[in-house]
């Protein structure tokens, strides 16, 4: 405890303490460079709102908070490098050089990142594009200036950049074969960006798997599709190169296909039921007649006439669907209704034979001698 006394006391001496107002200039120069940028920001910030354009609103909320940190990190450095200086001696202070550059780099990687992030959501907001091919060009920027930051770093490490592609290159063959699956699903999402079978909000099915809901999120590696009992199903996009993918959600019309039986006492009135019926899918408003529409006596069934209706929807909304759906199998009712004929129901007739039946009501009289018992 003396000796450290001892070391305070002599490095009080010998120093003098004449570095300490360099170090309060620097953290006041911080003070008021960080209250003139802030007062600044807050006017630009301002005068952004007031265009039109929404683009000008990401610039400065993505600078701020980065450069706010570089207006203290900055001095900072140089006040670390002063009271190091003067208390430990002769001590090498290359490393803080070193730091300083990284720190930069990280700041203007930390900007560009900032604007990548800004620029998305403004582009998901107002952009006609869909969210896949936004989302895609977000990582792909986002990896960009993430290699350019690492190898900026490197370089400012003194590690050489040339010699570590080379040498990436060939490990980059050992990390393919190592990680294949992983390659595979990264290109998988590639094919998806380019052939586009399918994007965010679109309702995909696959009949190959159990594959079946809405696309929520196409990422690097996989795909998340939230199933219609919401839960999630994390696909590997591997797998989207493998199987059939349908996209209902891309559908022009949805269809309605329905067998309906009449009973075989209405035979004579089949004919002017089905012609109504065809009648009023053509006028109906909600039945698109330039898609197939077709009205026919069909096959007997078991009990009944059976005819079936073909056509098509012009909404593919699946809740108007089947409200068109109702209105159109409402009025055939109706219409069968008017005609007096009725829907069949399965029935089984019955046919005794009356010699059959003779017999079993002359075998359930009792012979003479019993009857006279």
């Amino acid at each position: 405890m003396q000796s450290l006394l001892q070391w305070w006391q002599s490095l009080h001496e010998a120093a003098a303490w004449e570095w300490i107002s360099d170090v309060v200039t620097l953290t006041g120069i911080s003070a008021i460079a960080w209250t003139i940028w802030h007062v600044l920001v807050g006017r630009l910030k301002a005068l952004a709102e007031k265009t039109i354009t929404r683009w000008d609103d990401i610039i400065w909320p993505a600078i701020d908070t980065p450069l706010s940190v570089l207006i203290w990190l900055w001095p900072a450095s140089h006040s670390l490098e002063i009271v190091v200086d003067n208390t430990l001696g002769n001590v090498s202070l290359s490393w803080l050089t070193l730091v300083q550059d990284l720190v930069v780099i990280w700041v203007i990687i930390w900007v560009l990142l900032r604007l990548v992030n800004s620029g998305e959501q403004v582009m998901i907001e107002t952009s006609k594009r869909d969210h896949t091919t936004i989302n895609t060009l977000g990582n792909v920027l986002r990896a960009l200036f993430v290699c350019f930051g690492v190898l900026s770093l490197l370089k400012s490490l003194g590690v050489s950049v040339s010699g570590l592609l080379t040498v990436g290159g060939v490990g980059g063959l050992i990390v393919g074969f190592a990680a294949k699956d992983l390659l595979s699903n990264f290109f998988g999402g590639v094919m998806i960006y380019f052939d586009r079978p399918f994007k965010v909000g679109d309702w995909v099915r696959s009949p190959d798997r159990n594959i079946e809901g809405t696309v929520e999120k196409i990422g690097i590696r996989m795909t998340v599709v939230r199933t219609f009992d919401l839960r999630p199903l994390y696909v590997p996009n591997s797998v989207f190169s493998n199987v059939v993918v349908e996209n209902p959600s891309r559908m022009l019309n949805r269809r309605i296909y329905e067998t309906i039986g009449l009973r075989y006492q209405d035979a004579d009135k089949i004919s002017a039921v089905i012609d109504d019926v065809y009648a009023m899918l053509e006028a109906h408003p909600d039945i698109e007649t330039r898609q197939t529409l077709i009205v026919n006596f069909n096959s007997f069934g078991p009990h009944s006439l059976d005819f079936f209706i073909y056509t098509f929807t012009k909404t593919v909304n699946w809740q108007r669907y089947h409200r068109v759906k109702q209105d159109v199998l409402l009025q055939v009712i109706g219409i069968i209704h008017q005609h007096g004929a009725d829907i069949a129901f399965p029935t089984r007739t019955l046919h005794m034979d009356p010699s059959l039946m003779t017999q079993g009501a002359d075998a359930m009289v009792p012979p003479p001698e019993a009857q006279a018992r």
